[in-house]
């Protein structure tokens, strides 16, 4: 029992060390952590791109004076070298039958724009039909009548009382009363007899009449390439004549409501007659590719581009602006109308054509 109470005091005693002994100091770790450092709250908007649409592209026609010649071949070489595309035209050229068909099929809104007379485009507008001109291309008259030189006609005196083909409404026909005038006669002292513009060569090769009418720029390299002999040639400028030539005309609707087309389209094909002219070989090439009734016609068709191209300004654009509708020649050929064609109209010459679509134009 003694041996219980001291075992059982070491106990106690060893319990009171224990409860009174300081607390063990904690051993610390130090750890590296890494720094968080917040994020940014970005806030996330969505942007919407829009494109600025393209131009819309305007299908255009454009009808000729008459079936496929040598400055023709411009505005297919812009057609061919995408000048027209780059201006928003899908363009479709049409072969014509005379200028006056052409000026008319504008008026009546078959077509967009014609490729004709002056004279054409004169007699329309001043009869009512709402047609202008706006851009000169054969800025000289072309117009001649030329005759078989096997016909024995070798002077101008020698054309009375002569059969002489041409195209209804064709332009050419509407100086032909000045030649005459030059000489003192009227139509009764001729006889003229009208034919397709498609048979008028043919008409001629085959003897139906000695002479036709006809522009230089185009019929006597079609004559020579058929198998005739170089024509005779009168010359209409040489018997009184002064006129601007050909012209791309618009319907006057168009230039009111639409302008923004009829500058694109003068535009492109100022370009397209000049690419020509620097690339002769290419744009007649382009013709005869596109045209099956032209193959092997590239020679003639370059010699009548030729003639073309040497007349693209008059004698009175001194400032060789292309396109120009020149003041002064549109004087000239209106009083030229009024003494010899009873050309009767309120109208004053400037308003047959307008400028604003001609960048080198003077304003």
């Amino acid at each position: 029992m003694k041996k219980l109470y001291t075992i059982t005091a070491m106990l106690v005693m060893l319990f009171l060390l224990v409860s009174c002994a300081p607390a063990a100091t904690p051993t610390v770790v130090a750890a590296t952590q890494p720094v968080v450092v917040p994020t940014p709250i970005v806030e996330l908007k969505t942007v919407i791109i829009t494109a600025t649409p393209a131009p819309p592209v305007d299908k255009v026609t454009l009808r000729l004076n008459s079936t496929y010649y040598g400055i023709h071949a411009a505005f297919i070489y812009g057609i061919e070298q995408g000048i027209y595309a780059k201006h928003n035209i899908d363009l479709t050229v049409k072969q014509g039958n005379g200028s006056g068909n052409a000026v008319k099929l504008v008026a009546n809104k078959d077509s967009t724009f014609a490729y004709g007379s002056n004279g054409a485009l004169i007699s329309n507008a001043s009869g009512g039909a709402p047609v202008i001109g706006v851009a000169s291309i054969d800025a000289s008259g072309t117009d001649a009548v030329l005759c078989n030189p096997d016909s024995g006609i070798k002077v101008i005196a020698d054309l009375k009382g002569k059969k002489i083909m041409t195209t209804a409404g064709a332009g050419v026909n509407n100086y032909f009363p000045v030649v005459l005038a030059s000489q003192g006669w009227t139509d009764k002292d001729v006889q003229l007899i009208n034919v397709a513009d498609s048979a008028l060569v043919s008409s001629y090769l085959t003897g139906l009449a000695p002479c036709i009418l006809a522009g230089i720029d185009d019929k006597p390299a079609i004559i020579e390439q058929q198998g005739g002999k170089p024509p005779v040639v009168f010359n209409y400028a040489d018997y009184g004549v002064a006129q601007p030539g050909y012209v791309i005309v618009a319907h006057t609707d168009m230039v009111k409501n639409n302008p923004d087309l009829v500058q694109r389209m003068v535009t492109a094909t100022l370009e397209s007659v000049q690419a020509c002219a620097d690339n002769r070989d290419a744009c007649v090439k382009a013709m005869v590719d596109y045209s099956s009734i032209l193959a092997d016609t590239q020679s003639m068709v370059r010699t009548q581009l030729d003639v073309s191209l040497g007349i693209l300004y008059s004698p009175n654009n001194t400032i060789k602006c292309l396109g120009w509708n020149v003041p002064a020649d549109w004087t000239s050929v209106i009083a030229l109308q009024e003494k010899y064609l009873a050309l009767q109209t309120t109208m004053t010459a400037d308003q047959f054509y307008t400028n604003q679509f001609v960048a080198c134009a003077p304003k």
